[in-house]
């Protein structure tokens, strides 16, 4: 018997036969069509969802898409997205300084008049739930073969002991050797100097200068401008004594490199009114620096590049909300910007090791326990790679009285194109504590972020294995790390690379919000400048998935 095919089943074998055909020639194109096909069928089953979770990206009208450097949730269930001048110098000489107010729950949004540029500020929580925002960008930095005018620099000395002096904005510096002159950009208060008596006879030694730092600059442009050696300087404009008591003291005043300057400016976000109030300023300006609300409610603030662009030398201080302002705390100590510093059950703050990278390598870089009443600090061993914590991240483990943290990734000093995979461990509450490697992250990472879920897991998510992203080093995965097994699983990966400037943030409703990125570039041959990354994205975790939120 013949036997002689339907005309559909023909119509099937030809149809088969042309897709055949068609992917010996194409194969990789159908296959990624077809892998990305399944992708998203497989990301959006239920049991999927269930089991990893889901990332969506908001839909963010024009007005308020702005490049958020910072975010807090405020007790509104409102969340505060800042940007100042977002990384701009266009925005900043424009003086175009942007907030924008977003209401997860109506999915609203509402721009915030934005008083000066708290691009690279501080902020933290008050006790009555405002915010309390400190410090920001005076001036952008410049690239040393973008600096014109020698400057740099210049400390003064008052060595009378009876009172202080100001000198005002443009004041001229002429160097007794070199015979140079710079003139100081701001106004400086420099100190009365201060009598040392011998303790045991009561006998007068000497008067310790006042010391006011100021940063000077040449009038004119040029190399033939600069200084290559230490030099005394004469202060025009000085009369009777002060002639002799007031003078200034420079090293190397270059065509280098300028840093970014820090503003003493503090606000409390109101989070009612919805509207930044000016309160006293900080006794230093401070960029880069870190806020942590102190047992008592109090503020303290610490680190940062001042008004010079210099570290803040080890000046830390705290504002009490009572009366709004601001005090120094007992002795000095010094750390990088931006200081991972978290507070412990009996008051005392500490310090992971990770942080922003600006300040020498050698100083304040150790991890430790900080007695901020006595200034007493000690250090905790341990860290296996202790010259990798610049960029790392940091978390205190659930629950907060088990006293634990996490320190995720981090990289080289500066620039470097080294990343570590690893993250630390160390429990506070036991004698003689001490880092021990936990569960390795997929490779390097730096900028990694971080939000303990209420079902006490942590997200870990984002982040970039080389410097800003560079060559397209974006991480585009995201974990759960159990801290009462101590493992760490893989779940649904975010669709939107976050690295430099980037954060994440836990919702009233049980997702998690995340934010910003900041590539140096935006192709992975480095060719093309990088562009702010406006999008966010909202993660919904597996327990959403599962009939409920969880109590």
């Amino acid at each position: 018997m013949n036997f002689r095919p339907s005309r559909r089943t023909r119509r099937l074998a030809i149809t088969t036969a042309v897709v055949l055909a068609l992917a010996g020639a194409n194969g990789p194109w159908l296959y990624r069509v077809g892998s990305d096909k399944y992708h998203d069928y497989k990301i959006n089953k239920a049991e999927y969802k269930a089991a990893n979770g889901h990332w969506a990206t908001l839909r963010i009208p024009s007005e308020y898409k702005i490049n958020t450097i910072h975010a807090a949730l405020l007790h509104t269930g409102k969340i505060l997205l800042v940007a100042g001048s977002g990384n701009n110098q266009k925005n900043f000489d424009a003086k175009s300084f942007r907030s924008v107010l977003y209401d997860p729950a109506k999915d609203t949004y509402r721009n915030i008049p934005t008083p000066k540029d708290l691009f690279c500020s501080g902020h933290t929580q008050l006790p009555n739930g405002d915010l309390l925002i400190a410090g920001g960008t005076k001036r952008y930095e410049k690239l040393k073969g973008d600096v014109t005018k020698a400057g740099g620099l210049m400390i003064v000395h008052n060595e009378d002991p009876d009172k202080p002096i100001t000198l005002p904005a443009g004041t001229r510096f002429t160097g007794k050797e070199n015979g140079r002159v710079f003139v100081s950009k701001d106004p400086v208060l420099v100190p009365r100097a201060t009598k040392v008596f011998d303790k045991s006879t009561g006998r007068f030694l000497r008067n310790d200068p006042g010391l006011g730092r100021i940063y000077v600059e040449a009038p004119l442009a040029g190399q033939q401008h600069e200084t290559g050696t230490q030099d005394n300087y004469r202060i025009s404009g000085l009369k009777g004594t002060d002639v002799r008591n007031v003078y200034g003291m420079a090293q190397k005043l270059a065509l280098d490199k300028k840093d970014f300057q820090g503003i003493r400016e503090a606000y409390e976000f109101d989070a009612k009114a919805e509207r930044y109030i000016t309160v006293d300023p900080m006794n230093e300006a401070r960029w880069y620096p870190t806020l942590t609300t102190l047992s008592d409610g109090k503020i303290l603030a610490l680190s940062g590049l001042d008004e010079i662009g210099q570290l803040v030398p080890g000046k830390n201080e705290v504002y009490d909300p009572a009366t709004r302002k601001w005090t120094y705390t007992k002795g000095v100590r010094q750390f990088p910007t931006y200081p991972s510093v978290f507070l412990l059950q009996n008051g005392k703050l500490f310090y992971s090791g990770a942080n922003a990278g600006y300040g020498p390598d050698n100083v304040g870089r150790d991890p430790g326990v900080w007695d901020v009443d006595t200034n007493s600090f000690v250090k905790v061993p341990g860290l296996g790679d202790a010259s990798d914590m610049e960029t790392a991240g940091t978390v205190r483990l659930p629950p907060s009285q088990s006293q634990k943290f996490m320190v995720l990734g981090g990289g080289g000093v500066g620039e470097s194109a080294k990343s570590s995979d690893k993250t630390r461990i160390i429990d506070l509450s036991v004698p003689n504590p001490a880092f021990k490697d936990g569960p390795s992250l997929s490779e390097g990472t730096r900028y990694p972020e971080s939000s303990i879920l209420p079902d006490d897991s942590v997200l870990i998510t984002g982040g970039s294995k080389d410097y800003r992203g560079r060559g397209g080093s974006n991480i585009l995965q995201a974990r759960l790390y159990d801290s009462e097994s101590g493992t760490m699983r893989r779940v649904a990966d975010p669709t939107v690379g976050r690295n430099y400037h980037s954060g994440s943030i836990l919702l009233p409703d049980g997702r998690v919000l995340t934010f910003g990125g900041d590539s140096l570039y935006s192709d992975k041959d480095n060719t093309k400048p990088g562009v702010f990354e406006q999008r966010i994205e909202i993660y919904t975790p597996p327990y959403l998935y599962r009939g409920g939120r969880p109590e």
